[in-house]
């Protein structure tokens, strides 16, 4: 079939390249170490690939379930310490934590039900609660995230000193340090491998923990009538002493200061998307392993802390006391077996928040891509790097936690409190949500009479813990965690008022060009002059500014061409890689776009064709389809459009990608010119702007910004 009966090529291009190949050998050796460091990239239109990276939920147990039960590591410590000296009431944590942890695990079970393609607090709060409450909930959690990491690794680092000599307490910041770099250039390779190299550690932590609490219990399981009688007694002697509702005031301040406990529940339903199909299914058993786990654990050590009798040692967790009292009389051929038990175990455990760390690099991530998506947020953190992962979002978590560790010098105490708030601020906006929508849908939804009550409890006992965590600890560091969320909160609007004004600027320049009439008479496009050069314009949607483009090529080269080639790049984002529809629906609508500005040439009378290349990389495949053309069409000259802003500013240049200059720039290094059709953004009063077409005369300039090409 010739060319000017059909729209146009579509071209699976992927955006992963091999630099190396043919370069020098200083690139070369680049090349390969890029390679063996971030491992090779993978084409996002490969069914295999999405087979490759999504998890299972034993897998998903590892990497997302690792920040739950990494709380029973520093969350039951300060249930504990709050209670000092008076801990037999501890027992009481011990059955309201276990009990707490499910509560919350059905609760999102629902989160999933409703939302399967993920999102999680995010998704529920912007969907039932309203735009403006999802960015407080997707803001708390990016912060959640963020202190994840550097909680995760703090505490992890302690366990690990809570053995050594005391002389390596002076280096534990750098070696937090360390291994939050270590950690952030392992998830830059891709979800699965970071976690089945984790994966020996976890379950390492999950048997050692377990077997460890149920010998220590059975050791002392004499003692257990009389930790509920101690219990029970001191309690009544509480409320004797201070009333019934003091006694309950210090057990709930104790119960909510411990609220890191239930840290990382959230995570499975914020990362829906990375599980295998059929999704609810295998989240809803992720859900339950995790429960089950973290339950069994955080209940399982405060009941050692009471019939051990532990008390604080000063240079070691609480963990580290009560598992040197289990393991003190084990000795193995004249061996201190315990002691080498011992390290294995805390070991193990410091291994496992190091594991828990890495959620917040797969959780926080995806949290930014969702807010990106609904223009919170810079476009480019839903970008997807040519290893699928959100590179973008990655970086900042890692800067964002080596902040946070050195602001705090990694103290945990200090970390938790930081923690805990936005958690539970998350958790209460949640179950808010899920409560308005059983309760909207009580005459269709069959099951609202049991979930309504459940979402209701699961909101009394998160928000009694945020407003505990709140009060009792504003002024110890709570004000920190407030600043920081509510200045993020401030960003997020500034950005999106910013993507507002572009939008509607644009609506109104599609509304002019796009809709430009046809000619009175049907006019038989001409054949395409094969080998002679062609305009070649990048285009995305079918939108004003790339009709600008092309009008104004006329203008400036009148009659030089005879060809006119368009290249539609279908980027694959983390929204547009969430499921395999998602693809095929993003390369139909790339193939309409690119067909719609053949046809509107067509309808003018010039010859046109059109290539659709996909891939992760805007740039990488539109190089490649850049060569495609230079092969039929030598001596093309090629045009993109790209908006620039009267008052630029660091905003506007974090907001928008400078594609269409870099495309240009690696254009001009293979001896091809791309001319920049600019479309100025300027303000016509406060609150307002208008964007108005620059003169042909404006073409080239130093100072012209842009996104990609057509300025998104």
């Amino acid at each position: 079939m010739s060319d000017n009966k059909r729209a146009g090529d579509s071209v699976p291009v992927s955006s992963t390249t091999d630099d190396g190949a043919s370069t020098s050998p200083v690139s070369r050796t680049l090349h390969f170490l890029r390679i063996l460091v971030l491992g090779p990239p993978r084409d996002p239109l490969s069914p295999q690939t999405r087979q490759h990276i999504t998890l299972i939920a034993f897998l998903a147990w590892v990497g997302l379930g690792a920040d739950g039960l990494s709380s029973s590591c520093y969350g039951p410590e300060e249930s504990f310490r709050a209670l000092l000296p008076r801990t037999d009431p501890a027992l009481f944590l011990a059955l309201a934590t276990a009990l707490t942890v499910f509560i919350i695990s059905v609760a999102y079970n629902q989160v999933i039900e409703l939302f399967p393609s993920g999102g999680g607090g995010y998704k529920v709060a912007t969907r039932l609660l309203g735009r403006h409450v999802g960015l407080v909930s997707g803001s708390a959690l990016v912060v959640d995230y963020m202190l994840t990491i550097a909680i995760s690794i703090a505490a992890g680092v302690d366990a690990l000193l809570s053995f050594l000599p005391h002389s390596w307490g002076v280096h534990g910041l750098e070696i937090k340090i360390l291994l939050l770099v270590a950690l952030l250039v392992l998830n830059l390779r891709g979800v699965k491998e970071s976690i089945r190299i984790l994966l020996p550690l976890f379950l390492g932590f999950v048997f050692t923990h377990a077997f460890l609490i149920v010998y220590g219990v059975g050791r002392h399981a004499q003692h257990l009538g009389g930790v509920l009688r101690n219990s029970l007694g001191q309690f009544s002697a509480m409320s004797h002493d201070l009333g019934w509702i003091g006694a309950m005031a210090i057990i709930l301040r104790a119960y909510a200061l411990g609220g890191g406990t239930y840290t990382g529940i959230e995570a499975v339903s914020n990362s829906v998307n990375l599980l295998k199909e059929p999704r609810v299914h295998t989240g809803k058993w992720t859900m339950f392993y995790m429960a089950l786990s973290l339950s069994f654990t955080a209940g399982g050590i405060i009941l050692l802390y009471l019939l051990w009798n532990v008390r604080p040692v000063a240079g070691e967790t609480l963990n580290a006391v009560v598992f040197s009292a289990i393991l003190s009389n084990w000795h193995f051929a004249g061996m201190n077996a315990g002691h080498t038990v011992m390290v294995v175990t805390m070991l193990l455990e410091a291994a496992l928040l190091f594991v828990a760390a890495n959620t917040g690099y797969l959780g926080g991530p995806a949290v930014l891509a969702n807010m990106a998506v609904d223009h919170w947020l810079p476009h480019r953190f839903s970008q997807l790097s040519d290893r699928l992962v959100t590179k973008n979002g990655i970086l900042l978590m890692g800067v964002a936690a080596l902040i946070v560790l050195l602001a705090t010098s990694g103290r945990v105490d200090l970390l938790v409190v930081l923690y805990s708030i936005n958690v539970f601020l998350t958790f209460t906006l949640t179950l808010l949500g899920l409560c308005v929508y059983w309760w909207r849908h009580r005459s269709t939804e069959p099951g609202w009479r049991w979930r309504l009550p459940l979402s209701l409890l699961g909101l009394a006992v998160t928000a009694s813990i945020l407003v505990v965590t709140l009060m009792e600890k504003f002024d110890q560091g709570g004000w920190v965690t407030t600043l920081v969320t509510g200045s993020l909160i401030g960003l997020c609007l500034l950005v999106s008022r910013h993507y507002d004004m572009v939008h509607r600027q644009l609506e109104s320049l599609d509304e002019v060009l796009t809709s430009l009439p046809a000619p009175a008479s049907p006019v038989v496009a001409p054949r395409l002059a094969e080998g002679e050069p062609a305009a070649v314009f990048f285009v995305s949607s079918y939108r004003g500014i790339g009709i600008h483009t092309l009008l104004n090529s006329q203008r400036l080269f009148p009659g030089r061409f005879k060809n006119f080639v368009f290249l539609t790049v279908g980027e694959v984002d983390t929204a547009g890689f969430k499921e395999d529809e998602t693809i095929e629906q993003l390369q139909q609508n790339a193939d309409e776009q690119m067909t719609s500005y053949v046809n509107f040439c067509n309808a003018h009378g010039l010859a046109a064709t059109g290539y659709v290349g996909f891939g992760t990389d805007p740039v990488e495949v539109a190089l490649k389809l850049a060569d495609r053309t230079l092969q039929r069409f030598p001596g093309s000259v090629f045009f993109a459009g790209t908006l620039v802003f009267r008052r630029e500013n660091w905003l506007t240049r974090l907001l928008h990608n400078y594609t269409a200059l870099a495309i240009q720039r690696k254009l001009h290094l293979r001896g091809s010119p791309l001319v920049i059709m600019p479309m100025l953004v300027e303000s016509r009063s406060p609150g307002s702007a208008a964007i108005r077409p620059r003169a042909p005369t404006d073409v080239v300039t130093p100072n012209a910004g842009g996104q990609r090409p057509e300025g998104h």
